[in-house]
């Protein structure tokens, strides 16, 4: 249903009540992301509350997944029938669980790594690995371990063979292994990876990486709670259909006001 004329905003006053630019909101109407506005007979855009609604979901939900996907899905829930726009909703959260997943896990390892790095007994090179057991003991591939050793992120010994020289990962190497497995599956890049390493070798610097986890945890809860405060709208959205946007291009009022 459509908004009573009285409750017409201007450009300007959508833009004060969102913070908004007037062409952020003129471009953000083009894409999608709001429905159109009504015209008054001068021609200017008239706006209702729902567009102020739709456009502070919009900035939560750019928060929560990023102003690319939010600005996809925010026109796409107009689009798709029920079904298919709540089951995009319900993905942006299995997005973030997983996302918060892997963080846990990688929180986990460093942690389990820190702890056992108090009460290992000395290395013997018996306890190195080669490369295909650590590949199999990471769930990687080898040439997975051959890329992390060119980035300078695991430094494996080479042992003479009769065919020629053959990689062999000490436990210094394997603890530099599966920190990186660790880091890597949470989502932290190759620059990213190798800092932490930097400051862990030795096992001096660990807490700094549980920090960077931790906050990354925390930075993943605030993501969420903004998707939650999107939802709402979004199911409103959902709900509704087309009724809001209902002869919105077509129907003039008054200019005043």
């Amino acid at each position: 249903m459509a908004e009573p004329v009285s409750a017409a905003l201007s450009t300007a006053s959508v833009s004060a009540a969102t913070g908004y630019s007037a062409q952020q909101i003129r471009d953000l109407e083009a894409i999608g992301v709001i429905s159109p506005a009504l015209r008054a007979n001068n021609g200017y855009r008239r706006f209702t509350q729902h567009h102020v609604r739709d456009l502070r979901a919009y900035r939560d939900l750019t928060r929560a997944i990023g102003p690319v996907p939010a600005r996809r899905a925010m026109r796409d829930i107009r689009r798709l029938d029920p079904d298919a726009a709540a089951a995009l909703v319900r993905s942006f959260h299995a997005l973030l669980d997983a996302e918060r997943e892997r963080a846990l896990a990688a929180r986990r390892a460093l942690r389990s790594i820190s702890d056992e790095a108090g009460y290992e007994a000395p290395a013997t090179t018996e306890d190195a690995m080669t490369i295909t057991e650590l590949a199999l003991a990471l769930d990687v591939r080898p040439s997975t371990l051959r890329f992390w050793e060119k980035c300078g992120l695991v430094q494996p010994d080479r042992v003479a063979t009769t065919s020629g020289s053959a990689r062999r990962y000490a436990v210094a190497a394997v603890r530099e292994a599966r920190i990186t497995a660790a880091l890597r599956e949470a989502g932290y890049r190759i620059p990213d990876v190798q800092r932490a390493l930097d400051a862990i070798r030795d096992l001096d610097g660990i807490d700094a990486s549980l920090d960077a986890l931790d906050a990354r945890i925390r930075d993943i809860t605030q993501r969420t709670l903004a998707l939650l405060k999107a939802g709402c709208v979004m199911a409103v959205i959902i709900e509704s259909g087309r009724a809001d946007d209902a002869g919105s291009a077509s129907v003039p009022v008054p200019s005043g006001g």
